[in-house]
């Protein structure tokens, strides 16, 4: 077994576990931190890792940066309740939605724009199972009727979308660049004959 374990610890890996933890602390950021990242690291983590042990990794390391903000930091609990539980089913929805990409293998644009779609569905997935189990078992909503959730599903849906695209866009776009100048740089130092 502890082969495995070191085949999952990559820069890579790091860079989004990094990534997580600086900016987990406010769900929609504030004036001095930047919005959570964390859907985005659970679905590239799948897309270019996968592994159960990472999925794992990070579901402690979400409940470990949770523990210390509201212990450590004075960050508001007002998430915590017994849906906090729904949060794992939530993240793996969007996992194995990237886990899932991994089938489009090229860079064509259909390929990507696949990856595009299964990515809006899998956060609004995670969204729907977060917000629904916060709103039916958190007893911080004295109404509970299908309007009043509706309109406060829109409320966050449009943020929550945003930041998770915005992130996994611009972290896709950035590691592809970095691809490029690789390759390009391996063909001037080996030019065809």
């Amino acid at each position: 077994m502890t082969h495995i374990i070191p085949a999952q610890i990559k820069p890579g890996t790091i860079a989004l576990m990094v990534l997580m933890a600086a900016t987990r602390f406010h769900h929609f950021g504030n004036t001095i931190s930047l919005p959570d990242a964390s859907l985005a690291v659970f679905f590239l983590a799948g897309l270019w890792f996968g592994g159960i042990l990472l999925f794992l990794s990070l579901l402690l390391e979400a409940g470990l940066i949770d523990y210390i903000a509201i212990s450590q930091f004075s960050v508001s609990d007002f998430c915590i309740s017994p849906a906090y539980i729904f949060l794992i089913p939530a993240y793996a929805a969007v996992w194995f939605g990237g886990y899932y990409c991994r089938v489009f293998g090229s860079q064509k644009i259909a390929h990507i724009a696949a990856q595009f779609v299964v990515l809006i569905v899998t956060v609004s997935l995670a969204y729907l199972i977060s917000n629904g189990s916060f709103y039916l078992l958190s007893d911080k909503f004295t109404e509970t009727s299908w309007g009043y959730y509706t309109a406060h599903f829109m409320k966050y849906y449009i943020s929550y979308i945003q930041y998770a695209v915005l992130y996994t866009v611009s972290i896709y776009a950035f590691v592809q660049l970095i691809h490029q100048i690789k390759f390009l740089n391996s063909r001037e130092e080996f030019p065809e004959l």
